[in-house]
Formats: structure tokens, sequence, C-alpha cells
């Protein structure tokens, strides 16, 4: 691996931290008050937004406006979203660990986004 595919990924790891718990803090304040289903989505865009500006500003050094690159991570999230969801849902009903079922559908978006973001939104 590179030295800047290297720098690029550690910064996108903090930067995943940092939506990561973005992403869990709003998720279970909202499970207080709402349905998980709803939390999950709503905590994943609030998590979403703040990767959108970490990365591109930070991680992969992007400072021109481009609107392809809003709307191709909005593709990106979209897509990730639905998994992310869809995961946390699955692993709640087979296990009833909310936590473990984070977690996991975390990972796996975390994978897809890096990927989505490095070859296509940033590229």
């Amino acid at each position: 691996m590179k030295i800047k595919q290297k720098k690029e990924l550690r910064r996108f790891l903090i930067a995943g931290i940092i939506a990561v718990g973005t992403d869990i803090s709003a998720y279970f304040f909202m499970l207080q008050y709402i349905q998980h289903d709803i939390a999950k989505t709503i905590s994943f865009l609030l998590g979403s937004i703040a990767a959108f500006l970490i990365n591109k500003y930070w991680t992969f050094k992007k400072y021109a406006k481009s609107y392809m690159e809003i709307l191709s991570f909005m593709v990106l999230y979209t897509a990730t979203l639905g998994t992310n969801v869809m995961v946390n849902k699955y692993l709640i009903s087979v296990t009833g660990l909310i936590f473990f079922a984070f977690i996991i559908a975390t990972s796996v978006s975390t994978v897809i986004n890096f990927i989505g973001q490095k070859f296509w939104v940033f590229r």
C-alpha cells in the first residue's frame, strides 16, 4: 500500500470514528422516543453528513465545489443506508442485541463506504 493510501485510510478511520460517534449518540438518544428503524435511519444520516464533510476536506483533500461529488455521495450513502438498516434490523431480530447489531451494521457499511468514496466519489 502506498504512503498516500495509508494516510487516507488512517484519516478515513478517524473520520469514521467521529461519524460513528455522531451516529451512535443520536441513535441511542432517539431510541428513547422512536422505533429503532426510524432512529437508525436518522442517526445514519447525521453520521453521513459528518462523514461527507470530514472525508471531503480532510481525508481526500477535495476543496472544489462539486455537485457530482454530492450526488455520488448521496447515491453511495443511500445504498449503504439500506444495507445498514437491514443488517441492523436482521441482527436485532436474530440476537436481540442492539449494540452488537449496531456495530456489525456499521462495520458492513464502513467497508462499502470506503471503497465507494476512494474509487468513485472522491477519485
